[in-house]
């Protein structure tokens, strides 16, 4: 007869899960996600009749959850039941860079302008991948912690979308409106149109060798801009100087501008991802003896306050940032079954044109 384990502290049962109830502790949701090869998302939406999952896989939660004596308390059900009033803002970005963008702020901005006068806050996570993003989320749901999520920096084959639909989660896309995506889109429309009139207003000042900094291939807006670009270009019968995928650190934005700067053929003018590259790739061109515009012109993209406090002052796209957040929230909120004004979102990416943009150097077009 085999030895039972009991009165032991630190032991278990052979074959049975920490948290189990053979080993004295109060078996916990993590356990029985294990058990289950499930996460502990499913488990939450296994007991709480929420989420799309399989009969297969709801019964087998609860085969796991009978056999470890495992039950959500009363009081942890009514909890996740009710309403936080808490919205997840998670971004993919180091502290470093996030805390130099004021892109960010102008989105919390934005956010917090709907949010807060209606009692909701924003809960913001930074974290360094996808597969960080996505246990967080299903963490968050399981815990019952927040009532929607803002996404954003929408990639190519995003899976995010559909994860949180499946979670039952209210969420918002950041960036433009798709009817057939599995959550609502919030952006302006013609992604395309703001770049393409920064290449239109460089080739009306005489520009022929125009360079293009874009951000992270796998993003969507990247994709769609750069394509914007190329096309603008091809139809004035002129390609690229050059164009550069980069990350969206300053470092990123000094080393590109010198690298481009420092050829002999030498474009006459950049474009940028984001105003704070466009800030840093006008420093890295004044310290290597260059003027702005005389000697190169530099537009940017967003409009963020810092563009008009420049010397000179940055020629830029406006994506209407504060805007777009405001609308977001609006979207999530009606999501939450909050009562809400529709968000008035319409118009398109705008050119807004200052002094770092100019007529291009003579003999260097």
């Amino acid at each position: 007869m085999k030895e039972r384990l009991k009165g032991q502290p630190g032991r278990r049962a052979p074959g049975r899960p920490a948290g189990a109830s053979g080993d004295g502790a109060r078996p916990t949701i993590k356990a029985v996600a294990a058990a289950a090869g499930v996460s502990t998302a499913t488990v939450s939406q296994a007991v709480n009749g929420t989420g799309r999952i399989s009969e297969g896989t709801r019964r087998r939660v609860l085969a796991a959850a009978a056999e470890l004596g495992w039950s959500p308390s009363a009081s942890a059900t009514a909890l996740r039941r009710a309403r936080t009033r808490t919205i997840a803002l998670v971004v993919r970005r180091p502290t470093d860079v996030l805390g130099a963008d004021p892109h960010f702020s102008e989105l919390i901005t934005g956010l917090e302008g709907q949010l807060a006068p209606r009692g909701y806050g924003l809960l913001l996570h930074l974290v360094p991948d996808l597969a960080e993003e996505s246990a967080l989320y299903e963490r968050l749901v399981a815990e019952g912690r927040i009532d929607g999520a803002v996404l954003t920096d929408a990639r190519a084959d995003d899976p995010r979308p559909a994860l949180l639909k499946g979670l039952g989660l209210p969420a918002v896309l950041l960036g433009a409106p798709d009817p057939a995506a599995p959550v609502p889109g919030v952006g302006l429309g013609q992604q395309d149109a703001g770049v393409r009139e920064a290449v239109a207003h460089l080739l009306r000042l005489g520009h022929r060798r125009i360079a293009y900094v874009a951000g992270p291939a796998d993003l969507v807006h990247s994709g769609v801009r750069r394509a914007a670009f190329e096309q603008a270009l091809a139809e004035a019968g002129l390609r690229p100087a050059a164009v550069r995928h980069t990350d969206f650190t300053e470092e990123a934005a000094v080393t590109v501008t010198a690298e481009l700067l420092a050829r002999p053929d030498r474009p006459t003018a950049l474009v940028f991802p984001n105003d704070s590259m466009a800030v840093c790739g006008m420093g890295a061109a004044q310290r290597a003896g260059l003027r702005v515009p005389e000697d190169v012109s530099v537009v940017g993209y967003d409009n963020l306050p810092l563009g008009r406090w420049l010397h000179p002052r940055l020629t830029t796209v406006d994506q209407q940032v504060q805007r777009v957040g405001a609308a977001a929230a609006l979207t999530l909120l009606d999501g939450c079954g909050e009562q809400v004004p529709a968000p008035l979102l319409d118009g398109r990416p705008r050119l807004v044109v200052r002094e770092s943009s100019g007529p291009a150097p003579a003999g260097r077009s």
